[in-house]
């Protein structure tokens, strides 16, 4: 750890702002058995109270109660009893209560983030009948300003609306992955919250702060995680992803590029160039090793996808960041510039296959969009060539994005190459299908061909306010209406 790192980032630990929100429930007498949902109307981030009373003969037994706090409506009348996924049941938001005194107002310490409570009784007194009266969220943000859904047309701004309520039920002490599940601070989300978070909350000391923690908790040899913990105490995860230690280069020169803070980007320059140095050693010659050898790099969560070619671009589109950083900076980039010239000319002659007019990936030269998505972030081959890649794939069975991370990343691929009203309907189509599904807030994984689609095994741990889909308001503002509002 570097202690001088964490020091400022402590130093740029925000206020929360907390706002009341109170319903009032149906007052409906329940039994055993019987159970009540609450909606508050949209998705909050906070601490829960409520309030109960009873009808009937003095309560003489506690009442026992099931808590469920739902991100969506799906989530009401999931039976969580058999989850065998491979991330932890403990994240599913269900409490087993006892309310021993009644009429009183249960306080739950835990935070939760949720649109419905379904309240349970699973056991009381037949003497008496449990009555839910009101409940209220203290909800929590970073976020310090209000700002107004914002677009051309109603679907745009239907779509900004449910973007900038991730945004900002994300925005906590730091820029978390998911305020349900993870609660902590990963490197590809923060990148992308960052350039939204430039387009409408304007919360530069929470990029910043974000910033010095990764390179506070950076390993010996500079090596910076995938992603970081700060309660109970800053701590770095031992999780490591190839493509997520790279893109601390384009995410700190989209800060200096937003605020031109010249001095953090210089402080945190050495840290960010240490990241191509470590990346090299999973190189053999200038070609990066396939994914069995490569360790874990990200790209998407399709478990069936090759990731050689896309960590190849990946690296390009880092150093090519590192070199505009440099140069903004005043600092030297022949070295970079002649690396990247290097594994550019490497990245076409292993992955651009020619009869297809496409770039494939690994010994079984698999056909991906994320592949050909990074190789045109990348700018490989021009700008020109990309917008005929990118329409070629729409007629082969390329194996397509599944997270909006990717869905992302194809957009700014399509808008970086010239095809911006194709990048706006893809954008529409995708999001807008997440808005008719019923999101308050947009999901980690949305697949429209698969309700049930989850990495982990079942749904019932899927995010569905997750931070890296909150980018639409960062395409609206940047690129589809011409600018952002005030």
């Amino acid at each position: 750890m570097i202690k001088k790192f964490l020091i400022k980032a402590k130093a740029l630990k925000p206020k929360l702002t907390t706002t009341e929100i109170s319903v009032d429930a149906d007052k409906t007498p329940l039994g055993d058995g019987d159970h009540t949902v609450l909606d508050f109307g949209d998705h909050f981030v906070g601490k829960v109270k409520i309030k109960f009373s009873f009808v009937g003969s003095p309560p003489d037994a506690p009442a026992f109660v099931k808590l469920k706090f739902c991100e969506h409506k799906s989530e009401l009348d999931e039976d969580t009893t058999n989850y065998n996924g491979w991330i932890s049941k403990s994240w599913i938001q269900e409490e087993y209560v006892h309310i021993d005194d009644i009429p009183s107002e249960l306080k739950l310490e835990r935070r939760y983030a949720f649109r419905y409570i379904r309240i349970d009784v699973i056991n009381i007194s037949s003497k008496y009948r449990l009555v839910a009266e009101k409940a209220t969220v203290v909800s929590q943000t970073s976020a310090k300003n209000e700002v107004k859904p914002y677009g051309e047309d109603e679907t745009a701004k239907k779509i900004d609306k449910v973007a900038l309520r991730t945004l900002k039920n994300c925005m906590q002490y730091e820029f978390e992955d998911g305020p349900k599940r993870d609660r902590r601070l990963w490197l590809g989300d923060l990148r992308l919250q960052a350039l939204a978070n430039y387009e409408t909350y304007n919360n530069y000391d929470l990029v910043k702060r974000c910033l010095y923690l990764f390179a506070g908790v950076s390993e010996k040899n500079g090596n910076i995680p995938a992603c970081v913990f700060t309660r109970p105490r800053v701590i770095a995860d031992d999780t490591f992803m190839f493509d997520y230690s790279l893109l601390f280069i384009p995410t700190l020169l989209d800060y200096f590029t937003a605020t031109g803070d010249k001095a953090t980007a210089l402080e945190l320059l050495p840290t960010a160039l240490r990241q191509i140095e470590i990346a090299k050693e999973n190189f053999d010659g200038d070609v990066v090793r396939d994914s069995d050898k490569l360790g874990w790099c990200f790209i998407d969560w399709s478990l069936e996808l090759n990731k050689q070619c896309s960590a190849q671009a990946v690296y390009i589109f880092c150093e090519k960041s590192a070199i505009k950083l440099c140069s903004l900076l005043g600092v030297k980039t022949d070295e970079l510039e002649e690396d990247v010239k290097r594994k550019t000319e490497a990245a076409i002659s292993a992955f651009y296959d020619k009869s297809l007019n496409l770039f494939v990936s690994g010994k079984e030269r698999q056909l991906s969009y994320a592949s050909n998505i990074w190789m045109c972030l990348a700018d490989v081959t021009g700008k020109e060539n990309s917008i005929n890649i990118l329409a070629r794939l729409e007629n082969t069975d390329a194996i397509r994005p599944v997270t909006p991370y990717l869905y992302h990343h194809y957009i700014q691929a399509l808008i970086d190459a010239g095809a911006v009203d194709k990048a706006k309907k893809t954008m529409y189509d995708y999001w807008d299908g997440m808005v008719d599904a019923g999101a308050d807030t947009f999901w980690e994984l949305y697949d429209p061909n698969n309700a049930d689609a989850s990495p982990y095994g079942s749904r019932a741990v899927n995010n569905y306010c997750h931070a890296w889909s909150c980018t639409p308001s960062y395409f609206i503002r940047k690129y589809f209406t011409g600018g952002k509002n005030d």
